[in-house]
């Protein structure tokens, strides 16, 4: 009964298809209490990857989960259609760039272009996104570029339009000449990387003074526009001479540095200090002559407080067209306003205009070499070098970004943030650092936010201006523009090249108005989906407070605290006063192996197709959830540990669903009767303890994915798995083939007990692992029986309600017992490992040395510990000193030393007088005073070791333990070989050849067959034949049969299935399965 994953899922996904099962799983909800979920949109123009599947798989996980716990989970895909993705997508393939090529183009053309491709993998996208097991509707989906959608956008903005938080104003913004657009805040933070710039010191000669003013700038390009130089009122700085040159210089004593290479050998001489504010008022010469008639009043020294002592020269170049603070310094000093702005000779693609001749039509850090070397044929450059340091990049071109004096419309942010703060404390976050740190932090230091775009395939600001701006109407829905305007015609796409030609009459005699050029930030768009994916509040508005917002959850990358998540939260906060989602998960990112970005140029990463084909969906799944990216963490992705997924859980899994079966085919054969599951009635222990664990882990699952948790979820269900197949199946094989000698109830109550796990764990495993625990559950549905036809639709394991826990089957002490078990045996199975050792070698004696509780409680169980440890004997003793245990104290002592300082000291020599009834003491209370100082908590660490001269042990003759230490357990493994042991050795390995030859051929437990041996070599005279027939009950329980010899010289008269030789200890066999 083997298994291709991938090939079964695919089986599954037609499965799925022929009855509908996302819409049938729908419809069985439909009268529940609604849990909603909102589906972040990505772009269609690139294919999906390993972050966007494993953010399906997070949102694919939970709207299952909660599905199965009995609620109505709507899961609409949705597209961000509009935007800079797209456009910039268009500019590359048209080759156009910038407003004027654009218009000749023609908007409507353009945006016909734009709608060409913004779906272009949408096809690749479903299949992908079904083919990983995700269930969401592709039919009923939104797109941010339908009508329905953007109207919502209109209503949005008109909403916050009419409360006063929107406003026009002249401010410096990110701007990408790439893009030929500004940028707001959010997006310039978005991709922030090491850069290469120029970095100058550049002399300002004083008029009437013979010194110069030193400024420091990485923006050549900015000091042909250059009005001012700022000072901090309160610093003081030199005038020194250069003794070399003969010129005199201004700048803070910090910046000597910066102007000479070894300032200890520079030749200069201070002449003399002033501070800040004395200089304010003074004029120097301009760089550049191309502003002076124009601003003839400028070009001096002003007051900034916000020049920092430990950057640059203390003098700051100001070019208030470039940079916010130079503009707020410059309006505060009234020489800028409104009705004065600053020169601003860069155009949208970031080209000097005939403002400055001789830079014209060369883009600003092209320039930048021109620039420099005119102000050295000047003389006014004193230092050229290059600095690296972190500058932003536009998030779509990947092009550097400058800031730029641009006119534009703002949403009021700042006035929000306490609500937005207040609010965000109700929220739950996965994981909370994401929350409490960074998101947080991001809101706290929140700009206003800048929403207009000057685009073109976007939705449209709904804002009609007269000439002046002194007019401005606001328009909310179609049915308005329809009425302010007088326009009859359809508009069933309000895009720019529908609506831009559609006027409103002025009510204040202005002639008629315009709509504006700017089209709205595409994250403006994403932020409004609550209420534009349902077409808020045209349609749909009776049960949205009531069902459709604010979302129980979404899901997204880290980078989205910037992005989709802040958005959502303005938004939300500015129209109804409340978070607009309730519960989060952030995941990290997904790398490839070597720690760097995937990239597709670099091929340093497997195509996630191929990964799916090879190993399926599920392990795929299960890879990137059981990692450290759901806590918020990077993964390096590696194709080998979806390899180790299969490996290790899914192939485990399936093997016990394979080995139950084959033990319920053997029921059928041994009682003439179907196996069909009851509630199991059982006193074994290990069948209580399995059942245990399963309610244990449910009770757990329900608790944590309440907190959405998925990092401490998925590992306790891998554990029951390990439980089930490494503990419960390995230590009842006997029983479950009823060959442990006991009566066939024994049996119907092991295989009873296998059956309602697997029952259980597909259904906790079914929102993980959606393929494999539908398969397997529909291979256990013959041995189900009623326990299914409760169901209203049992066709599907995701059709079926998340198991409850039935207190019922807790018992925590039989969970306690098996835990001691557990621990000896993998304390020995790791003294048998450090030796060497192989489990089929018979060992002697196993002494176990804990408390009372735990000696009790294996005492029960050590009929496990000795089968599964091959050993014989098993001594159950809290006597340490009767085998030399001995208690050490170890200390760290760096720690320890930061925390008693001298003290320290005196305890190190104290240390080793401890005596052994003190240490056990600190093991009890965790504190003591050592010299009258107190210890307490880990400032020590206890821990047993063998004494070197141990008088006991020595006594015991022939003996050779082997140690293992846990923190409450010590176990003495005699690893000595003892003659009385060799034939059970033998005895246990002929029995595993055996086994295998089974496996070899082929054969089933139900295939009852004839077993022989025929001695070929045995040097050292081992009695085989006794020693099999005195164990033949041994050999009947465990392999199914006698062990019969015959001799190969004599004539076959039975039909060999498989014959080999093998070599056992110092014997060689002939053995041999033949049919009955």
């Amino acid at each position: 009964m083997s298994i291709s994953f991938p090939k079964t899922e695919e089986e599954i996904v037609r499965f799925w298809r022929e009855v509908d099962a996302f819409q049938t799983q729908l419809k069985l909800t439909e009268d529940c209490q609604r849990f909603t979920f909102y589906d972040g949109p990505p772009f269609a123009t690139g294919l999906p990857h390993y972050g966007h599947l494993l953010t399906s798989t997070i949102k694919d996980i939970i709207p299952r989960y909660w599905s199965m716990k009995g609620y109505h989970v709507v899961r609409r895909f949705g597209w961000d259609t509009h935007g800079l993705p797209i456009e910039y997508e268009i500019d590359k393939t048209l080759g156009v760039s910038g407003r004027d090529a654009v218009l000749k183009m023609g908007i409507e053309k353009y945006n016909a272009e734009c709608r060409a491709i913004v779906m272009r993998y949408a096809a690749e996208w479903r299949q992908t996104i079904e083919r990983l097991g995700r269930w969401i509707d592709f039919d009923n989906d939104y797109k941010s570029m339908d009508v329905t959608f953007m109207e919502s956008c209109w209503w949005v903005f008109k909403e916050l339009f009419d409360k006063d938080q929107v406003y026009r104003a002249y401010q410096i913004m990110p701007f990408s000449t790439a893009l030929c657009t500004p940028l707001s805040h959010m997006e310039s933070k978005q991709n922030e990387k090491t850069t290469q710039d120029p970095a100058l010191l550049v002399a300002f000669p004083v008029q009437g003074r013979d010194s110069s003013l030193i400024i420091y700038t990485t923006t050549p390009w900015t000091l042909p526009s250059n009005l001012f130089i700022a000072v901090h009122p309160e610093f003081e700085y030199l005038e020194i001479l250069d003794e070399v040159s003969g010129k005199k210089y201004i700048l803070l004593e910090s910046g000597l540095s910066m102007l000479y290479k070894d300032k200890k050998k520079a030749k200069y001489k201070v002449l003399g200090k002033l501070r800040g504010k004395e200089m304010i008022g003074w004029k120097y010469e301009p760089l550049f002559r191309y502003f002076v008639d124009q601003f003839a009043d400028c070009f001096q020294v002003i007051g900034a407080d916000y020049v920092e002592a430990d950057e640059g020269t203390g003098l700051v170049h100001q070019a208030p067209a470039f940079g916010q603070e130079d503009y707020d310094v410059a309006v505060a000093a009234g020489f800028i306003h409104p009705k004065r702005l600053p020169p601003c000779p860069v155009d949208e693609k970031g080209l000097f205009t005939a403002e400055v001749p001789e830079y014209a039509g060369q883009h600003v850090k092209s320039a930048d070499k021109a620039i420099i070397r005119d102000l050295k044929e000047t003389g006014r450059l004193l230092v050229a070098t290059q600095v690296s340091h972190v500058d932003k990049f536009c998030w779509r071109s990947d092009t550097q970004l400058i800031r730029k004096a641009v006119s534009s419309w703002f949403i009021r942010v700042t006035n929000s943030i306490p609500d937005m703060l207040a609010n965000l404390e109700s929220t739950t976050w996965v994981p909370s650092f994401v929350k409490e740190k960074r998101f947080a932090n991001w809101i706290a230091n929140a700009h206003d936010w800048n929403i207009a775009r000057n685009r073109y395939w976007g939705t449209p600001l709904p804002l009609w201006v007269s000439e002046d701006y002194e007019e401005v109407v606001c328009v909310g829905s179609i049915a308005e523009l329809k009425e302010l305007s007088g326009f009859s015609g359809p508009l069933d796409d309000i895009h720019r090249d529908k609506i831009d030609g559609i006027t409103i009459p002025s009510k204040k005699g202005k002639g008629v108005l315009r709509r504006v050029d700017e089209v709205f930030d595409c994250w403006f768009e994403s932020g409004s989906m609550p209420y534009a994916s349902n077409h808020f509040p045209f349609e749909n508005s009776e049960d949205f407070h009531s069902g459709n917002f604010p979302a129980d959850f979404i899901a997204e990358g880290l980078d989205q605290t910037r992005g989709w998540f802040y958005t959502l939260t303005v938004l939300g906060n500015k129209l109804f006063g409340v978070s607009p989602f309730k519960a989060v998960i952030v995941n990290g990112l997904v790398l490839a192996e070597d720690g760097k970005k995937m990239s597709k140029s670099l091929k340093n990463y497997p195509d996630p197709n191929t990964v799916i084909d090879q190993y399926g969906s599920d392990a795929l799944r299960l890879y990137l959830i059981n990692s450290p990216v759901v806590r918020g963490e990077p993964l390096r992705f590696k194709e080998a540990g979806v390899k180790e997924v299969v490996a290790k859980v899914l192939l485990p899994l399936w093997n016990s669903y394979r080995f139950f079966y084959e033990q319920a085919v053997l029921f059928k054969k041994t009682t003439g009767n179907d196996f069909i599951a009851q509630l199991p009635e059982t006193t074994n222990v290990m069948d209580r303890w399995i059942l245990a664990d399963c309610q244990s882990m449910l009770q757990f699952i329900d608790q944590e994915m309440a907190g959405y948790r998925l990092y401490t979820v998925v590992p306790r269900l891998l554990q029951v798995i390990d439980n089930l197949t490494n503990w419960y199946i390995r230590f009842n094989r006997k029983r479950l083939k009823g060959a442990a000698g006991l009566d066939i109830k024994d049996t119907k109550a092991a295989l009873d007990t296998l059956c309602q796990v697997l029952f259980t764990l597909v259904r906790a495993l079914a929102p993980f692992t959606p393929f494999l625990t539908e398969h397997i559950y529909h291979l256990l549905q013959p041995f189900l029986g009623d326990a299914i036809s409760e169901f209203p639709n049992a066709k599907s394991v995701h059709f079926l309600p998340f198991p409850t826990v039935q207190e019922s089957l807790f018992d925590e002490v039989i969970q306690r017992k098996v835990s001691a078990m557990q621990k000896v045996i993998q304390l020995a199975r790791t003294a048998r490992e450090r030796k060497t050792i192989p489990l089929k070698t018979p060992l002697l004696t196993l002494v176990v040395i804990a408390d009372p509780q735990q000696l009790s409680d294996i005492e029960e169980l050590q009929t496990y510990v000795k089968e599964e440890l091959n050993i014989r004997d098993v001594i159950l003793t809290n006597d340490e000193e009767r085998y030399g245990i001995h208690l050490e104290a170890r200390v760290d002592w760096p720690t320890l030393g930061k925390k008693l300082k001298r003290d320290a000291q005196i305890v190190r020599k104290a240390l080793p007088d401890l005596t052994q009834e003190q240490l056990r003491q600190y093991l009890k209370d965790k504190k003591m005073v050592i010299k009258g100082i107190a210890l307490e908590g880990n400032d020590v660490n206890i821990v047993r070791v063998i004494a070197k001269d141990n008088p006991n042990i020595v006594k015991d003759e022939g003996v050779q333990y082997e140690p293992a230490f846990s923190e409450d357990m010590i176990i003495l493994l005699d690893t000595a070989s003892h003659p009385e042991l060799v034939d059970d050795g033998i005895a246990r390995d002929v029995m595993t050849r055996v086994q295998k030859m089974r496996k070899t051929a082929g054969l089933v437990p139900t295939d009852d067959i004839r077993m022989q041996y025929s001695v070929v070599s045995n040097p050292d005279g081992v009695q085989f034949e006794t020693l099999v027939s005195s164990r033949q009950s041994q050999f009947e329980s465990t392999v199914r049969g006698p062990l019969e010899p015959f001799s190969p010289t004599a004539g076959v008269t039975e039909t060999v299935i498989l014959e080999e030789e093998h070599a056992i200890s110092s014997l060689t066999l002939l053995l041999r399965l033949c049919r009955l």
